[in-house]
Formats: structure tokens, sequence, C-alpha cells
């Protein structure tokens, strides 16, 4: 399967917005904010490209069900549930 992005590019500063009672409670447990949001958009971004695929490859998915309920799966008769 592809990498959903390059982990290996460099760094960049980006500004954002939080709220400030998260931020500071964040800070007071020493959490990593760029990990976490890295993690977090990384998680994400995992999420909406299988959605995507989905979406993508919705016309394929439904002519393979449809294929099954009409001829059963490959195996069936081999199968003991």
């Amino acid at each position: 399967m592809a990498e959903l992005y390059n982990p290996a590019a460099p760094k960049k500063a980006a500004n954002l917005s939080v709220n400030s009672d998260l931020l500071r409670k964040t800070r007071e447990l020493n959490i990593n904010l760029s990990a976490t949001l890295e993690r977090a958009l990384r998680d994400e971004l995992a999420k909406r490209e299988a959605a995507r695929w989905v979406e993508d490859n919705r016309a394929a998915i439904n002519g393979y069900n449809d294929f099954v309920e009409q001829h059963g799966c490959f195996g069936d008769e081999f199968r003991a549930f």
C-alpha cells in the first residue's frame, strides 16, 4: 500500500489557534504538541483516504456484492459456518 505522506519530509512551522485551557492543561502534562498533532492529522488523513477509496470504488464494490448475492461466494460449499 502506498504511503499516505512522506514521513521524511522536513518539518514546517504552522500557526494555529487552540483553546487556551486545553493548551494550558496539555503543557502541564508535558504533552508533545507537535507529535500529538501529527498523529491526529495522520489518523484523520487515513480515515479520509479510506472513505475516498470506498467512494472511488463504489461501483466495483456494488458489482461484486451483486455477483455474490446472485452466485454466492467462492468456496461457499466448503464452509462449516
